[in-house]
């Protein structure tokens, strides 16, 4: 039998070694429109600080330009990039992911049957996008939010990423007609997949939003916390939302587990959440051990 004290040590180590272990689940990140995989450079040093030799693998697909084609594209072609690490990692993987890459991470986690454990998502818009932003200006100087409609919800405007999630409250119509990649996800367009994306959306242990009054792109700001606009452009929460009452993708049924976290955080402009520090001290980290 060993000495009481080789038991001691033993049962210390056993115990720094699990701790340590739950605390480099590897972690997965899918970066912004017009953005690349060095925009987790920050995030990256700040992990590996707090828990070394941590896997961070940030997506290298869909860089600078390129991001705006369509996101069933890039979903298609991403989960193939990711299939090994989000189903078949033994010890499941934690998806960090921001602006548009955060709708991405959703088609992702709708289309494999993954092992994710959390979803954390950045500022992204999950119920969709109205608003006159920089992005707007830049890609489509001609168009306002009021009618760039005209262009989006079009054959040819689906083309766009931005498209894709644009949701006009005063043009449901044919945002149901045209859209068909948000709409799909939400279940709006009666998508003949939504029971798979539902089954795999479910497999999520946590989704945590982070988002705040400051941001300036994401439009409304709530969108990031699945909050929208209703036909007054008055923002109607999540809980109100039809697809949250029907449980239309499983988002109810992850809330009623109690493994939906909203954080809302004041003073960041939307190119600097993932170059902040705080938000991955305060807001980001504790749920990469949970």
């Amino acid at each position: 039998m060993a000495p009481p004290y080789r038991l001691l040590v033993s049962a210390v180590v056993y115990c720094v070694v699990v701790g340590h272990a739950v605390g480099i689940r590897p972690i997965l990140y899918m970066h912004g429109i017009t953005a690349a995989p060095d925009e987790a450079d920050p995030l990256r040093e700040w992990v590996n600080e707090a828990f070394p030799g941590t896997k961070v693998t940030a997506i290298d697909a869909f860089n600078h330009l390129q991001s705006v084609v369509p996101m069933w594209t890039q979903v298609n072609t991403i989960k193939e990039m990711v299939r090994e690490e989000m189903v078949n990692s033994p010890e499941g993987v934690n998806l960090i992911c921001f602006s548009q890459g955060g709708l991405i991470c959703r088609g992702l986690l709708s289309v494999l049957p993954h092992n994710v454990n959390n979803f954390i998502s950045v500022s992204s818009p999950q119920a969709g996008q109205y608003g006159d932003t920089m992005y707007l200006k830049y890609f489509f100087p001609n168009y306002l939010k009021q009618n760039v409609y005209k262009l989006f919800y079009s054959d040819l405007g689906q083309q766009w990423s931005i498209a894709n999630y644009w949701h006009d409250p005063h043009q449901e119509g044919l945002y149901t007609q045209y859209n068909n990649f948000l709409a799909a996800l939400d279940n709006d367009t009666a998508s003949t997949n939504i029971t798979q994306y539902k089954s795999n959306f479910l497999r999520l242990k946590k989704l945590i939003m982070i988002g705040g009054p400051d941001d300036g792109v994401i439009t409304p700001w709530q969108s990031s916390h699945f909050g929208f606009y209703d036909a007054n452009e008055t923002v109607v929460p999540m809980k109100a939302q039809k697809f949250y009452q029907q449980d239309s993708f499983g988002l109810k049924t992850l809330d009623d587990r109690g493994d939906v976290i909203t954080h809302i955080v004041p003073g960041i402009q939307h190119t600097h959440w993932m170059k902040t520090r705080m938000v991955f001290e305060k807001y980001i980290r504790g749920w990469l051990t949970d």
